[in-house]
């Protein structure tokens, strides 16, 4: 499936301060990321892709179009998602990630805006952020990678022409080869008629089942 990157505004990093990710520096242990599409038309998101740097947990909102005369919705499609498995090591701290559209809780249609709230609980890593990051959304549908039916079944007038003369049929060959292989079926089935043409012990010549001596 083809997917295209999706123009988008990521606005300034908003820190937070929230219950027991307070450091005793002040450190704040939340911060959330508002992407906004400005112009672009409700979408469908496939894929975001990003490259985290010591971020822990990532968890994802949307503010969907909704119907007519009814404001727009927020919604949680992904929640506490662990990109550090080890607070106490890097693994994870700088790779990056690929998360698609169906990981998340929601539908990811009729997107309008985007809320990355970003956490980092241990007070061993001092800034964390996500860089590079995209957001995709389906692309034209590629064309059928199936033969055409002209293509394997081709009509009697674009049947190939055989390219040296002289060569035989291959339908007719093919019949022939299975005439071939149904009398050997029925010889194997009729042990008898295996004598046919074949001397017997008694040195007699027995040819089509009558017996001269």
């Amino acid at each position: 499936m083809s997917r295209v990157v999706v123009p988008c505004h990521v606005k300034s990093t908003v820190a937070l301060q929230v219950g027991d990710m307070r450091t005793s520096q002040g450190r704040p242990g939340v911060l959330v990321v508002d992407v906004t599409f400005p112009n672009v038309a409700p979408f469908e998101l496939q894929e975001i892709t990003f490259k985290n740097y010591y971020t822990a947990f990532l968890s994802i909102r949307v503010r969907q179009q909704t119907l007519m005369h009814t404001p727009a919705k927020w919604v949680t499609c992904l929640r506490d998602y662990c990109l550090m498995p080890d607070p106490h090591s890097e693994e994870g701290a700088q790779e990056y990630v690929s998360l698609f559209k169906h990981q998340m809780l929601c539908d990811m249609n009729r997107i309008l805006e985007l809320r990355l709230i970003l956490r980092q609980p241990s007070p061993l890593w001092l800034s964390f952020s996500v860089e590079e990051l995209q957001i995709y959304q389906q692309g034209p549908k590629s064309p059928s990678l199936a033969f055409p039916k002209w293509l394997s079944h081709p009509v009697s007038n674009e049947q190939p022409a055989p390219r040296l003369e002289g060569l035989p049929d291959p339908s007719r060959v093919s019949s022939e080869v299975q005439q071939m292989w149904a009398l050997t079926e029925m010889i194997r089935a009729n042990h008898t008629s295996t004598r046919i043409g074949r001397f017997d012990v008694d040195g007699c010549y027995d040819l089509n089942l009558l017996s001269y001596t």
